[in-house]
């Protein structure tokens, strides 16, 4: 297990660095899917069981966090390629610091890359990765008014993962009123409520990441054939 330390990309061009990046990991037939939420959500707990429900599947993972490397060596134990990337105090990752732990981590032949960004909400909504898809959790002691306070990343994110349903007997948490709250700032976001624990929901969550797997190689293909 590798661990670098990164800085933010000092650049006014984060976009086209974005772009430029996302347009080498499609040449390189690599999805990477930006996984973002809250700390304590339960980011590493879900791909710790997508790398296990997803064995046909080359699974890297990038692991940011401003210190420690705990997810990272977790990580490994699953016999997934992963890397530690401290961020020198930064709330986010973004697509220069990404390319550089893309280059670092070593999974040229990966067809799914984990980016397990910075625990919060507001940061890692506001700088594009160069993910090809992103992901975010919301768990169920966080509360479903969520969507009303964080709605950058909400409107962001392709697909929401409300984690730790099988703790819903506990919590005041409405699921209705988290989706119609989810739908209203972003009607095509894609919504999954599982439990990482008990399995609950996850099939469906993890037919989404294959159909994009699937979508993305089949575009790199398309691309290179014409």
């Amino acid at each position: 297990m590798k661990t670098i330390k990164l800085n933010a990309t000092v650049t006014a061009s984060n976009e086209k660095d974005a772009q430029a990046l996302r347009a080498r990991m499609r040449q390189a037939g690599t999805l990477l899917i930006n996984v973002m939420s809250s700390p304590g959500a339960g980011k590493t707990t879900l791909l710790s069981r997508l790398i296990r429900d997803l064995p046909e599947l080359k699974i890297a993972v990038m692991e940011a966090d401003i210190e420690s490397d705990v997810d990272a060596k977790r990580i490994e134990t699953l016999g997934a390629r992963s890397i530690q990337v401290h961020t020198s105090g930064m709330c986010h990752m973004d697509a220069g610091m990404t390319a550089a732990a893309w280059e670092s981590l070593g999974a040229a032949d990966a067809d799914l890359i984990f980016l397990e960004n910075v625990g919060n909400l507001i940061c890692p909504a506001e700088y594009d990765t160069g993910a090809g898809k992103s992901l975010m959790l919301l768990s169920v002691p966080e509360g479903d008014d969520k969507p009303l306070k964080y709605p950058l990343m909400f409107r962001k994110s392709d697909a929401l993962a409300i984690t730790k349903t099988d703790a819903l007997p506990y919590f005041n948490f409405d699921l209705s009123k988290c989706r119609e709250r989810a739908r209203k700032l972003n009607p095509e976001i894609e919504i999954f409520p599982v439990s990482a624990k008990t399995g609950d929901g996850m099939e469906a969550l993890e037919a989404w990441i294959r159909s994009c797997v699937k979508e993305w190689k089949t575009n790199c293909e398309y691309k290179e054939n014409h």
